[in-house]
């Protein structure tokens, strides 16, 4: 019996949402008395694999099979299936993302497992299998009592800090049985963001809105995010005018982002971008309205124009 954690690659790495699942499910096993075992699909150097090890896994079965170098859902569910009933996992444990999202339901049809998402901390196992859960976009919280003999858990994005140690995993060939069926849809093209830090990924991002006037003006956002080493983002109203690029819209019709640092310059607040940043651990808001719906929402707020607060503040974080 273990926990078994779903890793994905990114460019031949382990993204940090999957350390971060990787180090969440050896805290499970921990609870349940079990061992911690990661399943890598794809081509991957070994060495970087058995970084697994640093965050707790103490196993990785490594499916590297060309086939699954693209996230077909389809067929990963299968291979993991196939790997959860080979080490007897009854837990499985995976990072929300839109990959493991849509690979999560269909692994629950074939395990006839429990399936928990948005899963923000340790389970409760002193009296069955209870997890808490960020629901309504993070404005309120559910506690699900899981039954199944299986159980499934996709836990948030930057809500686990997992802690490095000097360990390492051993890696083992692992090679399922790969059904045509499977690749009945097939990835022809993958058309991914670009950029030094990618959105999903990011600790600390720098947004802004039509209060930049223009795509002309960018650069102070982008001075600001390249002192801070953050990724850049943007209302949606920006990206439907082409000011920037759709992969850097957040909110409710975008991508959705848990970072430490969210700073809005120059957004009004509206409801459907903050469904998709109001999980950030800290908002920071800068508009020259004093009234901007936003200010409610934020940690901290500066009232003035972007056109001057941004190269003051980018000036005092290069200073630092």
């Amino acid at each position: 019996m273990s926990v078994l954690i779903f890793a994905e690659l990114d460019e031949g790495a382990l993204k940090k949402s999957s350390l971060e699942a990787i180090y969440y499910g050896s805290k499970v096993a921990a609870l349940t008395g079990t061992s911690t075992t990661a399943i890598v699909l794809g081509e991957g150097n070994a060495d970087e694999l058995a970084k697994a090890g640093r965050f707790g896994a103490t196993k990785v079965l490594h499916a590297s099979d060309a086939q699954l170098n693209e996230g077909n859902a389809m067929a990963y569910a299968s291979v993991v299936a196939e790997a959860a009933n080979q080490e007897g996992a009854d837990v499985i444990v995976l990072a929300k993302s839109s990959l493991a999202d849509s690979m999560a339901a269909r692994l629950a049809g074939k395990l006839k497992a429990g399936l928990a998402a948005n899963v923000i901390e340790l389970p409760d196992v002193s009296s069955g299998f209870r997890v808490k859960r960020s629901i309504f976009t993070g404005k309120a919280f559910a506690f699900t009592e899981l039954t199944a003999e299986k159980k499934i858990l996709a836990i948030k994005k930057n809500t686990i800090t997992p802690e490095e140690t000097e360990a390492t995993a051993t890696v083992e060939a692992f090679k399922p049985a790969l059904n045509d069926t499977d690749f009945a849809v097939k990835v022809t093209n993958v058309e991914k963001a670009t950029g030094d830090i990618l959105l999903p990924e990011a600790d600390l991002v720098v947004s802004a809105g039509r209060g930049l006037k223009g795509p002309e003006n960018w650069g102070i956002v982008e001075d600001l995010a390249k002192a801070l080493h953050a990724a850049t983002a943007c209302s949606k109203p920006v990206s439907d005018l082409d000011w920037r690029p759709h992969h850097e819209h957040v909110g409710q019709t975008g991508i959705k982002i848990s970072p430490n640092l969210y700073i809005a310059c120059g957004i009004s607040g509206a409801i459907q971008h903050l469904a998709g940043v109001n999980s950030s651990k800290v908002i920071v808001v800068i508009n020259k309205d004093p009234e901007a719906p936003f200010f409610k929402s934020a940690d901290y707020g500066i009232v003035g124009d972007v056109f001057e607060v941004l190269p003051r503040l980018t000036k005092a974080v290069q200073e630092l």
